[in-house]
């Protein structure tokens, strides 16, 4: 819709204020409300001030005026406050120069489309993330100076097989056989099903959801895969959706990777593609179907997943799901089929243009924005620079021998790793001015600010393993 538009559809639909919503530099959705009188075709252009020095990783507080631009193509009705409301996505600007800002997200992945387009070897890059999440029942945790606990609670929990629920049914889901079980084993097919009718309602094309593999409520929804900026707005609105329908059916979802122990984490399997004038480029007649191109794509990633993974995988708790031997892809190697290998080459279709990589190790705690701008700079590096992925690897990487694997690189082990990675290989996403050397140096101190805090802390398991010393 154009900003006339928008409010005509305003009017029709008696739309009472605008909910103008933003994502900061760690990925999180912030907003602010506007009765619709404020709100006119003015405000597209010249933005709507706001104090940037309160937002994570942005402005310093002696240059925080900054703007919000609305995007009309976002505009939606939000389904979830009580008053008639518009939600509208903006892009971030500085008062001074009208320029948009180099650390919002969303100018991160508007630059990285244009340098796509800038290179000649494509025009479209299509994103379609598999966003994993869990919905508990309750949640508590809390830390101070002398104590430290975290409580998690689902009924679905194996844990409770044994707890007085007056009555207790039994059908708990067993660690690691939550996939695709049938009610009444999986109690959330409401809360899912809603989550569907709502994300259709605001605008988002649902294939499929289902129960993922661990206990106590772990769930999937995937979206139809979409342009990279349009992606990025969709996994926000996503995020958005799952939260709060969550909220209306009194449970809590998380995207946190890792928050139980002993179970799957939460992934974010990315399947990508390039196109061009309507062409899909990744199909070929080399391994998996695929052409040259996308295995020079494939070699790109692979040499860069070290430093992506501080992007990708952005979390101190994202390392807990990323452990050898454990569910999750850390060998950075590619196999059709076999999900073991960081890169897998999907084959549920001949068709061409079905044709695509799926990169395994990134979690749902990504800023999207900055996980798929971050891809697609690393497969674009690749394809430059013809790096060769090497051979694939179709045995399953859990199995091989100590020396087989010590030939297979792995993604880091801690988030601190990542950090060092990305210190030392970042020149491919600042091609195009994508990413600025402020923005990464920036996400670099925060990431390991990060990781300090939990460093500080001792773990309560800690007092298991060394009190007695």
């Amino acid at each position: 819709m154009t900003p006339k538009e928008i409010l005509e559809f305003c009017k029709k639909n008696e739309v009472k204020l605008v909910d103008v919503k933003f994502c900061d530099f760690l990925g999180t959705w912030q907003h602010f409300c506007a009765p619709i009188a404020e709100i006119n075709e003015e405000v597209f252009e010249a933005g709507l001030g706001f104090d940037g020095s309160s937002i994570r990783g942005w402005k310093s507080i002696e240059a925080s005026d900054m703007l919000l631009v609305p995007d009309p193509t976002t505009a939606i009705l939000d389904p979830f406050p009580k008053v008639t409301t518009l939600s509208i996505v903006a892009d971030a600007i500085d008062t001074i120069t009208r320029e948009p800002y180099s650390r919002d997200p969303r100018n991160v992945a508007r630059k990285a489309e244009a340098y796509l387009k800038q290179t000649g070897v494509a025009d479209t890059a299509y994103f379609g993330p598999e966003a994993e999440f869990f919905i508990f029942d309750e949640v508590r945790y809390d830390q101070n100076s002398h104590s430290a606990f975290y409580f998690l609670d689902s009924s679905e929990g194996i844990w409770n097989t044994g707890r007085e629920e007056m009555p207790n049914l039994g059908n708990k889901i067993r660690h690691k056989e939550g996939y695709f079980p049938v009610p009444p084993s999986d109690t959330l097919v409401d809360v899912r099903n809603d989550m569907i009718m709502v994300m259709k309602q605001c605008g988002l094309q649902v294939e499929k959801e289902h129960h993922e593999v661990a206990t106590a409520g772990q769930a999937e929804i995937d979206l139809r895969f979409l342009s990279l900026v349009a992606m990025g707005d969709a996994m926000m609105l996503f995020k958005y959706v799952v939260k709060n329908v969550a909220k209306r059916h009194n449970k809590t979802a998380t995207f946190m990777p890792k928050p139980l122990f002993g179970d799957n984490g939460s992934g974010m399997h990315t399947h990508q593609s390039l196109w061009k004038k309507g062409k899909p480029l990744f199909a070929g007649n080399k391994y998996g179907g695929l052409s040259e191109l996308a295995l020079y794509y494939i070699g790109g990633i692979l040499k860069h997943a070290s430093a992506l993974a501080a992007i990708t995988n952005p979390t101190v708790n994202s390392y807990k799901r990323l452990t050898p031997g454990f569910e999750a892809p850390v060998n950075l190697a590619y196999s059709s089929r076999n999900r073991s290998a960081g890169v897998r080459i999907p084959t549920y279709s001949p068709s061409p243009k079905a044709k695509r990589i799926e990169y395994r190790p990134p979690d749902p705690a990504a800023n999207p924005y900055l996980a798929f701008a971050g891809m697609l700079l690393a497969g674009l590096d690749g394809i430059q620079n013809r790096i060769d992925p090497g051979e694939p690897l179709d045995k399953n990487i859990y199995e091989l021998s100590p020396s087989e694997l010590k030939k297979v690189p792995s993604m880091p082990g801690s988030l601190a790793e990542a950090c060092n990675a990305l210190e030392k290989d970042h020149g491919f996403l600042l091609k195009g001015d994508v990413f600025t050397q402020d923005a990464i140096e920036t996400w670099i101190e925060i990431k390991r600010k990060e990781q300090d805090q939990i460093r500080l802390r001792p773990h309560p398991y800690e007092f298991h393993m060394y009190y007695d010393v």
